[in-house]
């Protein structure tokens, strides 16, 4: 086991189905994760890649559900890719699931691991600060995951729909105040993009936006209702308890 693991127990998500190693400080799975994951579309065949995976979180609930399809975890924090690799093993997903150590932005390396317009689908949580425009964490691992370098999540979106096949979808979680900036990098590659507010309770502010689209599309953008996380009370709605403890999908079909 990973050095920086917290204890030889591993989390677990979905009620138990996904089994994982988290580590003893820095980014640890949450909300966000399980989102995405339910947010994202079947994938009967096909290569599915997650982009910033972490731990692994995303790729692997999606290797559960989709048994026909092969999952990369791309993740450059080389303590968070041999955690996703313990995780691999750990859940018995290692005929299907492979983590590659890479940076999104190394061209050669997407080149040499066979990523170039590759994927059926691409799931990604972008970190949610920019480099200069916030301050980091003295942890360089909590950093890595929360801080993105100059050109921001524009630059993040359009590497991840470079890993994309035509006609495939992409999935993104991110800040709701950055929701100009992501359809910004989207616009003129993706159609079909659903947009789906994340609301902490009931008259609040939304806090996130989910979007999902298919590359080359010319089908025009949907607002979709949003999902309240909480209910008064600070406890999961009856729908976000659904969608945590069994993996509900967010989006029909």
């Amino acid at each position: 086991m990973a050095a920086n693991c917290l204890n030889p127990e591993p989390d677990r998500l979905f009620g138990g189905r996904l089994a994982l190693h988290q580590p003893a400080r820095g980014h640890r799975v949450g909300t966000d994760a399980v989102l995405l994951a339910a947010a994202a579309p079947d994938v009967p065949r096909g290569l599915i890649v997650d982009v910033g995976a972490g731990v692994g979180a995303v790729g692997l609930a999606l290797a559960q559900v989709n048994p026909g399809a092969e999952v990369a975890l791309m993740e450059k924090n080389a303590p968070a890719a041999a955690l996703a690799r313990e995780n691999v093993t750990l859940n018995g997903l290692a005929t299907r699931a492979r983590v590659i150590e890479a940076n999104l932005f190394d061209v050669s390396a997407r080149k040499a691991e066979g990523l170039v317009e590759a994927a059926e689908l691409v799931v990604t949580n972008p970190p949610f600060l920019t480099a200069g425009e916030a301050r980091q964490s003295p942890d360089s691992d909590r950093a890595m995951a929360h801080v993105l370098d100059e050109g921001g999540v524009e630059k993040w979106l359009r590497a991840s729909l470079a890993l994309l096949r035509p006609g495939g979808t992409l999935v993104a979680i991110h800040r709701a105040d950055a929701l100009e900036a992501l359809l910004a990098a989207l616009s003129g590659r993706l159609g079909e993009l659903r947009v789906l507010p994340i609301f902490p309770k009931q008259g609040e502010s939304a806090v996130r936006v989910i979007l999902r689209g298919r590359k080359g599309s010319k089908a025009p953008l949907a607002l979709l209702p949003g999902l309240v996380l909480h209910g008064p009370d600070g406890r999961f709605t009856a729908l976000a308890e659904d969608i945590h403890r069994t993996g509900r999908r967010l989006f029909e079909g």
